[in-house]
């Protein structure tokens, strides 16, 4: 398999000198524990007492993980990136509301992101998280299989309401639909939700994907499954695979309530199983598959794999995916090699966003080497680029 990802020129080609240097001073911060851990607990504080930081925020970190305030805001972004043959995913990324207006605000959001995904072939999907719809506290309750009150059931008769609007628009518009993961002890009552969505749009192609945690040991198990019932109730699946993003919060939660933790034992564990699910959707027929992933060697598998089984690079049931901000390159030598490439595009308020960033800092904070591999490609880019002036 030829090297690609060692290409900087490639990677780093739409990043002006002060991008450079201000992604190299951003992941030199990112780089220390005690700082990320300081800076964030800062930042809450600051956002808490209404202090006026979100200029500071929004120069810095903000900007390189984020397209912008609203959609509108993230289309020079995605042209600039488009340019390059990056494709980009709108990702309204507000994390943490719990009231019917805000969960009504996000499912128009999604909407009209469909609207205007159908316009721009730049974005090539839509996508939104299940607690964007509905309370934490009721999938949990749902995946428990706890009885609900009749109020409940109301509000859970809202949330089906809401993915079955925004499920038949993107059939409509003919427009892919990534409903993200999260914690395992609510995601049971998406997973069902989500796979009858399929029965009914997938019938023809993948319109509807899910998306696996492979960092959670049972997710091959449930893959397997879900094949079988495809295959008997004839539909697609469509299915974005990814590492993982709340490994502490699980551990702690499964060590705090004495039960076996859903995490595999360690990185390779969790590797070894994103690559075997990598390898059972690109074997299997009638699926999609939407390839998060910013590891090198489980993206050079994947290219292997559609080579021999005679995929197109651009076949549309296979994409790979990074987040904006990150492991450019990847994104940007696939995309210059021929394959399906989009970025994740965070967009939304800052102070609404910040969740999302902190996740964002902390995980290239725990992530062996994430951080350290970026600073090396930045460096050398830096170098290339004084050299060749």
């Amino acid at each position: 398999m030829e090297v690609i990802f060692s290409n900087t020129k490639t990677a780093f080609a739409i990043k002006t000198d002060t991008e450079l240097e201000r992604a190299y001073f951003l992941f030199k911060m990112i780089q220390s524990e005690p700082l990320v851990r300081i800076g964030t607990a800062v930042t809450k504080f600051a956002l808490k007492a209404h202090m006026p930081v979100e200029h500071l925020i929004r120069a810095s970190v903000f900007d390189h993980f984020c397209g912008g305030i609203t959609e509108e805001d993230c289309m020079p972004v995605i042209d600039k990136m488009y340019a390059k043959k990056v494709h980009s995913i709108l990702d309204y990324s507000v994390e943490g509301k719990e009231t019917e207006e805000q969960f009504d605000l996000a499912l128009d959001k999604t909407l009209k992101i469909l609207d205007f995904v159908k316009e721009k072939d730049a974005i090539p999907f839509a996508v939104f998280k299940p607690t964007g719809f509905g309370r934490f506290a009721l999938y949990q309750k749902i995946t428990e299989k706890k009885t609900l009150t009749p109020s409940e059931k109301d509000e859970w008769n809202r949330v089906l309401e809401r993915y079955e609007k925004v499920s038949k628009k993107a059939y409509e518009n003919d427009v892919p639909l990534l409903i993200d993961a999260e914690e395992s002890w609510m995601q049971d009552a998406a997973d069902t939700l989500i796979e009858k969505l399929m029965e009914t749009y997938n019938k023809d192609k993948a319109i509807i994907f899910n998306t696996l945690q492979m960092y959670r040991h049972d997710r091959m198990a449930y893959l397997q499954k879900l094949h079988t019932r495809a295959k008997e109730k004839g539909f697609y699946i469509g299915m974005k695979l990814v590492r993982g993003a709340y490994m502490e919060k699980e551990r702690e939660r499964a060590k705090e309530k004495g039960y076996e933790s859903p995490i595999c034992k360690d990185k390779e564990a969790t590797d070894k199983n994103y690559d075997a699910a990598i390898r059972y959707m690109m074997e299997n027929d009638k699926m999609a598959i939407f390839a998060g992933t910013h590891n090198e060697e489980s993206s050079y598998l994947l290219m292997g794999l559609a080579k021999k089984e005679n995929i197109s690079k651009s076949d549309t049931r296979m994409w790979f995916g990074q987040l904006y901000g990150m492991s450019d390159h990847i994104s940007f030598n696939l995309a210059e090699n021929g394959y399906n490439v989009a970025k994740y595009l965070p967009f939304g308020p800052v102070r609404d966003v910040m969740p999302y960033l902190i996740r964002r800092a902390e995980e290239n904070t725990s992530v062996s080497g994430q951080t350290s591999r970026e600073l090396r490609l930045l460096k050398q880019e830096r170098k290339r680029r004084k050299l060749t002036r």
